[in-house]
């Protein structure tokens, strides 16, 4: 069981880096596509944090249901899917994302 949770965590860190970039990717199309004025500039600053947010919940609930599938027999605690590696997806994608956009939109400007 303690093999299927690694691979658990060290999937869930592969995917939040996939997330990252897959957020950033979405977050430079969105502003290269709108004016910029300043209340758009505003208005896409809040747009930016939620649009990359939702994507990463998004990826992983996919990555859940996935894991969910292809481990449900192989785990005692069915809630060890869910938890596992939780932290380390956000905090990957959150470091994978911060850096993207900082050389996406660096280099744009």
């Amino acid at each position: 069981m303690v093999e299927v949770l690694t691979k658990i965590y060290w999937i869930r860190v592969a995917t939040g880096a996939l997330a990252g970039l897959v957020s950033a990717a979405v977050v430079f199309l969105f502003q290269s596509l709108t004016p910029s004025t300043t209340i758009v500039k505003t208005i896409g600053s809040i747009n930016t944090l939620l649009n990359g947010i939702t994507i990463a919940l998004l990826f992983y609930l996919i990555s859940y249901y996935v894991l969910k599938a292809k481990y449900a027999t192989k785990i005692e605690k069915q809630s060890k899917i869910m938890s596992m590696g939780i932290f380390i997806y956000f905090f990957t994608w959150l470091i994978i994302w911060v850096l993207t956009l900082s050389l996406v939109i660096g280099h744009v400007t």
